[in-house]
């Protein structure tokens, strides 16, 4: 029987061929090569279906799924998570780029760090060329030791993404998962770091594909019914709901959560002060209209980063890139 490959990398897509072939490439050309690469499409009506289908068939470790119709975003999410044999689990995108030692780097972080649930590292923001056009800076302190210091941090520090990451599977199927309310995936990266600290390679590896899909406006209801179809429905999913289980989930996974009777209190002590200070403040604007983007907050201030020098088969372009 084989043995199960030390890491799981989920890919969920949707309607990706302008990037996915791409991103293939450099998952597959990363050079820690123990992982599976589970691949869910949600129901794509363009090429994609093709792209992963050849690339299947070129390499053993790709698992292709397609899904029967469109169940939106998240629960995507949850379905390529489910599917994980690996020790170690890392969600991945279609159209972003991986520096062929981000695996390897986040794998022995955590073996380093046994304390650690997720490694992550830099985060660069790309045009539709690869190019680095900006940076995401980190501001919270999501390896502090204390569970209350990351916690308060992840709510008031601003908004550090580590979806990305390569964290431990046992972990984060210990978690409530991706739901489908407002900011789901900052809810489930805050539940995260109550089981642990995340750890931060210093080194510019993972390439966040900034473009028109990814930073178009959205209200919070056609956010969230592009996470989860359902959720479309005005009658059974008012907006005061997909807040409510926004904040729901904190209370959740502060009362689940591996913590000391003082640690808990602490959180819930941090949260009421989020709720009353930022949450029910943004709840009366969005009530009253308004749009929310779903861009990344960049710097400006650009190190000396050579995507091509990092990344895996960045000799190969679409045709469609081709210089005249």
């Amino acid at each position: 029987m084989k043995a199960a490959p030390r890491v799981s990398i989920g890919l969920p897509v949707y309607n990706g061929e302008n990037y996915l072939a791409e991103s293939l490439e450099a998952l597959l050309g990363q050079s820690y090569e123990d992982f599976e690469l589970i691949i869910s499409d949600n129901a794509s009506t363009d090429g994609t279906a093709d792209i992963c289908r050849r690339y299947g068939k070129q390499d053993s470790r790709i698992r292709y799924s397609r899904q029967p119709r469109n169940i939106g975003l998240n629960m995507n999410h949850n379905f390529v998570i489910r599917q994980a044999q690996g020790e170690l689990f890392k969600m991945a995108s279609h159209d972003d780029l991986y520096g062929r030692d981000l695996l390897k780097r986040c794998v022995d972080a955590l073996d380093a760090n046994p304390e650690a649930v997720i490694a992550h590292c830099w985060e660069a923001v790309i045009d539709d060329a690869g190019i680095v056009t900006g940076v995401w800076r980190c501001h919270t302190v999501a390896d502090a030791p204390r569970a209350p210091e990351r916690f308060r941090s992840m709510l008031f520090d601003g908004w550090d993404d580590y979806t990305y990451g390569v964290m431990r599977t046992e972990v984060l199927l210990r978690t409530h998962l991706y739901g489908s309310y407002h900011l789901a995936d900052r809810a489930i990266n805050t539940e995260l770091c109550l089981h642990g600290p995340f750890y931060m390679v210093p080194e510019w590896l993972y390439f966040r594909r900034d473009h028109p899909e990814r930073t178009r406006p959205f209200t919070v209801r056609t956010r969230c019914a592009y996470l989860d179809p359902r959720r479309s429905d005005q009658l059974w999913h008012p907006v005061i709901r997909l807040y409510g289980e926004y904040l729901w989930a904190y209370v959740r996974a502060i009362r689940h959560a591996p913590l000391s009777h003082e640690d808990r209190y602490e959180c819930y002590g941090h949260l009421a002060r989020y709720m009353v200070g930022r949450v029910l403040p943004t709840v009366g604007r969005t009530i009253r209209g308004g749009t929310i983007m779903a861009g990344v907050p960049i710097s400006d201030r650009l190190p000396a980063i050579s995507v091509d020098a990092l990344v895996a088969k960045r000799e190969w372009r679409p045709s469609s890139w081709q210089e005249d």
